[in-house]
């Protein structure tokens, strides 16, 4: 069980780096001229994804709090 929520942790920061990436690579794209409109759609598509999946692996490696 520790093994496994090790590599959960692991792979939570793993998408967190990404996360940030996507940040810096979408506030330089929206800066150049001419805007590349469709790219800088799939990297905001890409950074939504990422965070909702961030969120549900954060969900699982927390325990519930009881009601």
């Amino acid at each position: 069980m520790d093994e496994q929520l090790h590599s959960l942790s692991r792979r939570l920061i793993e998408l967190r780096i990404e996360h940030a990436d996507l940040d810096v690579m979408i506030d330089r794209l929206a800066q150049q001229q001419p805007l590349d409109e469709l790219a800088l759609q799939r990297l905001k598509k890409r950074r939504l994804a990422l965070r909702d999946l961030i969120a549900r692996l954060e969900q699982a490696t927390d325990p519930a709090e009881p009601a």
